[in-house]
């Protein structure tokens, strides 16, 4: 499946949710990771920002899609996001 994953950490953690976001996704922007996932890794993902997120304080956003055939994405100004792929 393609994920877009957009979060909001406080300060304190967003280092760290950063860091599980990169494991799985491609970086776009700042707070913003893409790519395809399995269901296996998606669930991994969910479970380690659960873990480290204050619902109070924090927020993710998933938007999923079966397959990135049928989107398209367009960019303006600054590109902030790595064209790095993960294996």
């Amino acid at each position: 499946m393609f994920v877009i994953l957009v979060y909001d950490f406080n300060e304190k953690r967003v280092a760290k949710a950063l860091k599980i976001a990169r494991k799985y996704l491609h970086w776009v922007q700042n707070s913003v990771f893409e790519g395809e996932i399995s269901e296996a890794n998606y669930k991994k993902l969910k479970i380690e920002l659960q873990n480290i997120m204050h619902p109070d304080e924090d927020s993710v956003i998933f938007y999923t899609f079966r397959t990135q055939k049928y989107s398209k994405r367009e960019e303006f100004g600054l590109k902030k996001g790595g064209e790095e792929f993960i294996l």
